[in-house]
């Protein structure tokens, strides 16, 4: 007598998550630009993390660029805060 095989995967289950998976990336990058578009409304930390779903999943090579200059610029805006994140500063941790 043969055993049933509960776990077997269902044809098409692949297709399924990765189609969930391309929507939900591409709802965050709906996100991401509407923050972007409207960053004077928007704290830093909110920008900056749309600019880093938007490098790395932007459309265009543009896009991604424009993202990456637009962090350059943040982090302009605020020197300390490259200082403090950097782990090997003296009298670090």
């Amino acid at each position: 007598m043969s055993t049933p095989l509960p776990f077997r995967k269902q044809r098409g289950a692949r297709a399924r998550r990765d189609e969930a998976r391309q929507d939900w990336i591409d709802a965050r990058l709906r996100e991401a630009r509407i923050v972007v578009a409207d960053m004077v409304h928007h704290s830093d930390h909110m920008v900056r993390l749309a600019c880093n779903v938007l490098v790395r999943h932007g459309q265009t090579p543009e896009e991604r660029e424009d993202a990456r200059l637009l962090l350059v610029v943040l982090d302009a805006k605020s020197p300390g805060r490259a200082e403090r994140a950097r782990p090997d500063r003296e009298g670090g941790r």
